[in-house]
């Protein structure tokens, strides 16, 4: 899942308005940001396989530190921690742990069984939502529309910049979803690692838009 979880991250800015959106963006792609480093090192590994599902070509060989069900628990409680230390916010602590494990719940109904529950676990577990083209679609972007709808009804734009930085990450999102899914598969695992990488954009991205939008209530 990808756009999924940004549509996550948007609407849990109506839960947690003082909540940065780029750390909200930050959270709920944490264990996505952290895994290309993985990558890069060898501590984990993927195999480009086309056909291994009708939505990806990726077949998730080994990723327990972080993607296993207790890993991601422990880095949600991490980062819950750790918003709680900068700011004393119970709520947002909260929320930010929230948003960490809800990219495991999403990738649970994704995947096919490749999620490991715990770091040299042999049970694997997925839904397999990813062997359906359509089923995919009405998750994916139903999730991102209902973020965007409920981030829209939480601030108001402060300038033009605060309308079109905006509209345009939402662009960028669809663009760049489009490409994964009818574009070729990528050309081996190092490319993969480095477009993963690129995600800390997206989080930048998130943050400059909070800035140039005022929050409702706060």
């Amino acid at each position: 899942m990808f756009v999924g979880h940004f549509g996550v991250a948007l609407g849990l800015k109506r839960t947690a308005p003082r909540v940065s959106l780029g750390t909200l963006f930050f959270a709920a792609q944490f264990v996505d940001l952290l895994w290309p480093t993985l990558l890069l090192l060898g501590v984990e590994r993927v195999a480009i396989a086309p056909g291994i599902t009708t939505v990806t070509p990726l077949d998730f060989e080994h990723y327990p530190i972080s993607h296993s069900l207790l890993a991601v628990c422990g880095w949600a409680l991490l980062i819950a921690a750790l918003y709680w230390l900068a700011r004393r916010s119970v709520k947002g602590a909260a929320v930010c742990g929230l948003a960490v494990l809800s990219h495991w719940v999403l990738d649970f109904a994704t995947h096919r069984p490749d999620l490991p529950l715990y770091p040299g676990g042999a049970s694997l577990v997925g839904l397999g939502l990813w062997n359906s083209f359509p089923g995919t679609l009405i998750a994916e972007l139903g999730l991102l529309a209902i973020g965007i709808f409920l981030y829209v009804r939480t601030t108001r734009p402060l300038d033009l910049t605060g309308v079109f930085a905006f509209w345009g990450l939402v662009g960028f999102l669809l663009l760049v979803y489009a490409a994964n899914l009818f574009g070729p598969p990528p050309d081996n695992v190092t490319a993969i690692a480095w477009v993963g990488h690129a995600q800390w954009l997206l989080v930048v991205w998130g943050y400059w838009i909070d800035r140039h939008r005022r929050t409702l209530g706060v």
